[in-house]
């Protein structure tokens, strides 16, 4: 079908409108990268925009060689790895019995998983039952508690909901079992919302912050978003700046902007591999007919 002349007017300023949107949200990560790279004096001074001035690399030979920040990337890791195969396991296993108007009970059962998304747990009770539960100081108690996100469950199930029934009746005269249905049928036709909701949840696993100041005491098991936290309020918390000469190399303000960009980069680049079911698994999870 043939463009009109406003079609092309129109996506020419919506590809203008995106772009302006996506130069908007790089500018503050490259202004924090261009900080980490400039010299104490220019980032002090407020010199520093998007371009470093009087490159070094000295924040991030710091930053690289510190074992506490790399032990905190490494549970932050296992925490999101973990976190999101668990979440995704059981998110389908409930998912999938509540996309059948077989099951005679779903309504009642997704109306009690909806009054959980109006009324959240009370913080006092939900924290001793953590604490009675044996989890504190452990990074199950980052994993546990939130094990399944209603609106992500709800996402699933809407889109299992739209696979015809055809097939699951077909599967079952061939004598396949409920388990072999879901995974040899239900879970290939679902890639894109299967990426999507994993998105989601990887994305809420890393950025963990909330249960970690109320359920880790020791400094040593700190998710990545503590150790940030700890840096950017406790300067000391940061190493001593390096004297040479009456000069340094590097200061709290180039360390913190290294410690932002270390924190926050590796989860962004998870989004290009998975940009292709994104839309798709969103859209199509959102839509019941």
């Amino acid at each position: 079908m043939k463009q009109t002349y406003g079609d092309k007017i129109f996506s020419i300023l919506n590809y203008v409108c995106l772009a302006g949107a996506a130069v908007t949200m790089l500018m503050p990560l490259v202004h924090l990268l261009a900080v980490s790279l400039s010299s104490p004096i220019a980032a002090d001074s407020k010199q520093v925009f998007l371009i470093p001035i009087e490159f070094t690399v000295a924040s991030w030979e710091h930053i690289l060689q510190n074992k506490g920040l790399w032990g905190s990337f490494g549970i932050t890791v296992y925490i999101t790895v973990m976190g999101t195969l668990l979440s995704m396991l059981f998110s389908v296993l409930t998912a999938y019995p509540l996309s059948h108007k077989e099951f005679l009970v779903r309504k009642p059962i997704m109306f009690g998983i909806i009054i959980t998304m109006i009324f959240n747990a009370p913080l006092i009770p939900f924290f001793l039952t953590v604490r009675e539960l044996g989890m504190m100081n452990s990074v199950w108690a980052l994993i546990l508690p939130g094990l399944i996100s209603t609106f992500n469950m709800i996402i699933i199930r809407t889109f299992l909901m739209g696979i015809p029934s055809e097939l699951y009746d077909s599967a079952r005269m061939d004598g396949c079992n409920d388990a072999g249905i879901l995974f040899r049928i239900y879970l290939p036709l679902s890639k894109p919302v299967l990426a999507t909701v994993s998105l989601f949840y990887a994305v809420g696993y890393w950025n963990t912050f909330q249960r970690a100041v109320l359920f880790i005491r020791d400094p040593n098991k700190w998710p990545l978003q503590m150790k940030l936290r700890a840096y950017l309020t406790s300067p000391e918390e940061l190493a001593a700046v390096n004297m040479a000469l009456g000069d340094y190399d590097f200061n709290t303000t180039t360390l913190k902007a290294a410690t932002i960009i270390f924190a926050t980069v590796p989860i962004i680049l998870v989004y290009p591999y998975l940009q292709k079911y994104f839309v798709k698994g969103s859209m199509l999870g959102s839509v019941k007919e």
